[in-house]
């Protein structure tokens, strides 16, 4: 269901080791890191996804769910265009992520990034 998930966290670091910590136990640590964001969860593939942010008033969440085609990309925004969402990527293939990375992006009635994926 879920490809990743993103917070924006107002300390990196902090969160960078309360996450390694409590998920270690699960077989999670640190795949990915720079200088504004880590990535979480089993080597090499992370799945929570921790941005830094110094916005004073609190920011939706990036919530990504892994499709089973492009087809169902293009049907995601399409229907969440038609339920309120506003757009915020429309489908398209987002080479920067990888060559095959094929998504589309909406904004729901609550501000949050929701995403759906396929990278097939």
């Amino acid at each position: 269901m879920f490809d990743h998930l993103g917070l924006r966290v107002t300390d990196l670091e902090a969160s960078i080791r309360f996450y390694t910590t409590a998920l270690a136990p699960l077989g999670h640590g640190l795949a990915s890191r720079d200088e504004t964001s880590a990535g979480v969860g089993p080597k090499g593939e992370p799945a929570l996804w921790l941005y830094a942010s110094t916005a004073g008033k609190r920011e939706g969440v990036h919530v990504a769910f892994r499709a089973p085609d492009r087809a169902a990309v293009d049907a995601f925004h399409a229907r969440g265009l038609g339920a309120g969402g506003k757009d915020n990527g429309a489908p398209g293939l987002r080479s920067d992520y990888s060559p095959t990375y094929y998504a589309a992006f909406l904004v729901d009635p609550d501000g949050n990034n929701v995403e759906a994926v396929f990278t097939g």
